[in-house]
């Protein structure tokens, strides 16, 4: 019988060459039927300890692959989540998707990770390419998309996840906070501070504007409206951050407290005001926003804003499955708020 087996094995190995390892082979290999193979797959409660053993060691000797787009036909599920972000290489996305990942790890579910850029056409190019793998849901960045993303995102009738912004009118959910807010809060807080005159360093992302025109029009309502503002690409980095300082800086417009829309570019602006022999917060406060990692060790230590990460990818992976299985107490709009951290650049 073991010479049986091993003959077994390589046939089943020699497939590879004209075709992937099948169920049957796996079956064959561990004396089962292939309805035991799917069950230890699918369901390893319904299989004795011993039957799950033979056919595990039959799978791990064979090398095969469950394919779940086959298996999916009959529940009509992938357990596939896509998940879009405007940025890979941005730190500020990862505790988010780290933890959705977890989340739906636990339930079954694996990630499809996309980078959507900062652009609604760069976004709708992606969903095209992920659709067509159909994903049980989709988890989106922001709440800014093109009608043809809309479309396609209705007529796929999938739980949608929108995150990182508000709306009172999203696509199924939203998991988030308001950018709005963020840009009035922070106005408020420097101005109760003692602040008297502001600039803006902000990158071009629609999110990140709408902070900016909220401080703007926060300040304005208390009759501040000279306000220095310089506008980087994005994604901000390090670079932009000194570049954008030197040009306020520069300005003519005499500052005495910069927000930025990233704590990357607050770092920046900490060390070109340091090369400039300015002193923080004596001649110059600043404030950023994510809390980044970084964000508590800058000399001096960066004021931010604080969004809970961790948080928003938690909830929105239980959003995701709560739609999935279909629970109608899912909530369709789940603000996680926000906290302005003062630190040493603003104290």
């Amino acid at each position: 019988m073991a010479k049986k087996n091993n003959q077994l094995v390589h046939k089943s190995l020699s497939n590879r060459s004209t075709g992937s390892v099948t169920l049957s082979d796996v079956a064959k290999l561990a004396g089962v039927s292939p309805i035991t193979v799917s069950r230890v797959l699918n369901q390893p409660a319904l299989v004795s300890s011993s039957t799950a053993e033979k056919v595990n060691s039959a799978i791990m000797r064979t090398g095969y692959v469950p394919n779940l787009l086959a298996g999916g036909l009959a529940s009509r599920r992938s357990r596939l989540i896509a998940v879009l972000i405007p940025s890979i290489i941005n730190p500020v996305y990862a505790e988010t998707v780290k933890s959705l990942i977890d989340r739906l790890g636990e339930s079954g579910y694996q990630v499809l990770l996309g980078e959507s850029g900062f652009s609604t056409a760069d976004e709708e190019k992606l969903l095209v390419s992920i659709l067509s793998r159909r994903p049980d849901a989709v988890f989106l960045t922001g709440i800014t998309h093109s009608s043809e993303s809309r479309r396609k995102l209705m007529n796929a009738k999938i739980p949608v996840v929108e995150t990182w912004d508000l709306t009172n009118t999203p696509l199924d959910v939203v998991v988030g906070f308001s950018h709005e807010k963020v840009g009035e809060q922070v106005a408020k807080f420097l101005v109760d501070k003692g602040y008297k005159s502001f600039g803006i360093l902000s990158a071009d992302d629609k999110r990140a504007q709408v902070r900016q025109r909220s401080f703007l029009k926060t300040l304005d309502a208390y009759g501040i409206n000279d306000v220095s503002s310089i506008i980087v690409p994005a994604p901000p980095n390090l670079k932009l951050g000194r570049m954008g300082a030197e040009q306020l800086l520069a300005s003519g417009v005499k500052s005495e407290a910069i927000f930025c829309s990233s704590d990357t570019l607050a770092n920046g602006v900490l060390i070109e005001a340091a090369a400039q022999g300015l002193s923080i917060p004596g001649d110059l406060a600043v404030v950023g926003f994510g809390d980044q990692s970084f964000s508590a060790y800058t000399f001096p230590a960066l004021s931010t804003v604080k969004i809970n990460r961790i948080e928003m990818g938690s909830r929105a992976a239980e959003a995701i499955i709560g739609r999935i299985d279909g629970d109608a107490d899912v909530k369709k709009i789940i603000d996680i708020g926000f906290q302005i951290i003062e630190r040493d650049t603003t104290s």
